[in-house]
């Protein structure tokens, strides 16, 4: 797509194949050419009457070359051309009114076009760049909804609402992960928190989510899904030995929800969640808490799963420990329990919300891990749609794999 094409596709506020909103905002006008142009006749006007004031003494009119440089920080490239080109002329005009010999009159000339053209061109620059980093943050996007999908995700058991803050700002996506799969045996959850930061903490993060979302389906037992999110840790962590990259684990929380009034988990290492119901928040004790994803070999003990009262009305609070670990000034770490507390009538989406503000006040809005947090709670009976990976699809898709 060309460079003007782009620009009629934004002055109209549209998009076109190949560009999204933001690459388009890029070429949009931020200052409309009557307000710009309109300002620039005020402003030459008001050089020249001052230049007329002084006399020959303090030339004035040359200062306008400014204007174009001014004009390219925030100007399209048409707006920077055209006062560029009406820069000149004042100028040019100026000079050759005002006389003077002819290698003055010649370097001031030049002069004035090198320094217009310099501020087009440095416009051009401006909006090739700003371009480039619309299209990769474009791919970034992408990328998350790769990885994680957006929230809330209702299934024929659960609705889930989340949060996700990573811990980079222009960094959309980070080490913490989560998903909601419909399957023939209930809704299957899981959250969970990559070792480290960077690329790499995100392929480990996609390769236990790919894994997870086929298993899910296709795995009759929760303990069944668990061995194959181990197995698919082991297999990134070789194929990363052979690359160079340092080996990884996942702390992981996965359940399944079949809508009996509780929920199957298997701890991998997670963080315990914690259940809001009748006005209390508390913990939800897990005795049997295994190693995390990757470290099985480590363990002489196969995970197991257990159950968890899981009420009507109650909401099911999953998170990383980019919450627990957050601190204060002082270095106090958050204290999640005392403030649950007080939002334990709220509904899934308030307390995630109450939950996010109050950890940026906290915190002071500095961030030290990935934060994510999922509030799970049952679905309202003949509320909701089915979703297209459910039912039918997913038992279509589990007896496909059954009978291979």
């Amino acid at each position: 797509m060309t460079i003007g094409l782009q620009r009629q596709v934004a002055k109209r506020g549209a998009t076109l194949p190949g560009t999204d909103a933001g690459e388009a905002a890029v070429y949009a006008t931020r200052v409309g050419n009557p307000a710009l142009f309109g300002g620039l006749a005020l402003l030459t006007a008001l050089v020249v009457l001052l230049d007329l004031r002084t006399g020959e003494e303090l030339r004035l009119i040359p200062l306008l070359v400014v204007v174009p440089a001014l004009v390219s920080v925030f100007g399209t490239i048409r707006q920077t051309v055209g006062v560029a080109t009406w820069t000149m002329i004042v100028v040019v005009c100026s000079r050759l009114v005002t006389g003077g010999t002819f290698w003055d009159i010649t370097s001031s000339i030049v002069f004035t076009v090198l320094a217009c053209f310099l501020g087009v061109g440095t416009c051009a620059l401006r909006i090739r760049h700003a371009a480039e980093i619309a299209r990769l943050r474009s791919a970034a996007v992408a990328l998350q909804r790769q990885i994680l999908r957006p929230l809330p995700i209702r299934t024929e058991q659960i609705l889930a609402h989340g949060i996700y803050t990573p811990i980079e700002e222009d960094r959309l996506v980070g080490g913490d992960i989560y998903e909601v799969v419909q399957s023939p045996y209930g809704t299957r959850v899981i959250i969970g928190d990559v070792q480290g930061k960077g690329l790499a903490a995100i392929g480990a993060g996609f390769a236990v989510l790919g894994a997870f979302r086929e298993a899910a389906i296709r795995e009759p037992t929760l303990t069944g899904v668990v061995d194959a999110l181990e197995d698919a840790v082991a297999r990134h962590n070789a194929f990363s030995a052979q690359t160079g990259e340092i080996e990884r684990f996942v702390t992981a929380l996965v359940l399944g929800c079949d809508g009996e009034n509780r929920a199957e988990v298997v701890n991998c290492g997670h963080l315990p969640p914690r259940l809001l119901h009748d006005g209390v928040a508390r913990p939800v004790p897990l005795r049997c808490t295994s190693v995390p994803l990757g470290m099985a070999e480590l363990s002489p003990q196969a995970r197991v799963a257990e159950w968890l009262d899981f009420p009507p009305g109650a909401t099911l609070l999953l998170f990383t420990d980019g919450v627990t670990e957050a601190r204060d000034t002082s270095g106090t770490f958050y204290p999640l329990d005392a403030r649950l507390g007080r939002w334990a009538e709220l509904g899934p989406r308030e307390v995630l919300d109450a939950l996010h503000a109050d950890l940026e006040s906290f915190s002071g809005g500095i961030r030290r891990d990935d934060i994510a947090a999922l509030a799970l709670r049952w679905a309202p009976t003949g509320s909701h749609q089915r979703p297209v990976t459910a039912g039918h699809g997913a038992r279509r898709a589990a007896a496909s794999f059954s009978d291979r």
